[in-house]
């Protein structure tokens, strides 16, 4: 059974930073790429960053260019995919998704889903 599970959500000031990692288990995932979507309260889910399982062709959305990185290893036949957020806004306020499927922008394009972890930032 494929697993993603995001952790590592909260509620921080604007300017703070966060981690967020997404432990994928229950397969391998040679060709594929790990991503990470958002959706706001009342909004549409977002693509935020996807990378290659294998760490290479990191790429983002045009508003968290320069804030957010994201990176991938492997432990334990479990793949980890993290995203690093710095300088966040409470515009970056929403559930964030770790995905695994073909990349780019549409969430029809990821077969598997984790669950969602809330960030939240304040001003």
């Amino acid at each position: 059974q494929v697993r993603l599970v995001e952790s590592g959500g909260g509620s921080v000031q604007a300017g703070d930073s966060l981690r967020l990692s997404c432990a994928a288990s229950g397969r391998s995932f040679p060709n594929y790429f790990m991503a990470w979507f958002r959706q706001a309260a009342g909004k549409e889910r977002e693509f935020v960053a996807h990378i290659r399982s294998t760490g290479e062709s990191a790429d983002y959305a045009d508003f968290v260019k320069g804030r957010f990185a994201v990176s991938t290893d492997n432990a334990q036949n479990i793949l980890y995919l993290h995203i690093n957020m710095n300088n966040l806004k409470p515009e970056d306020t929403a559930m964030y998704y770790c995905a695994a499927g073909s990349g780019g922008e549409n969430p029809g394009a990821y077969k598997y889903w984790g669950q969602g972890t809330q960030v939240t930032v304040s001003s």
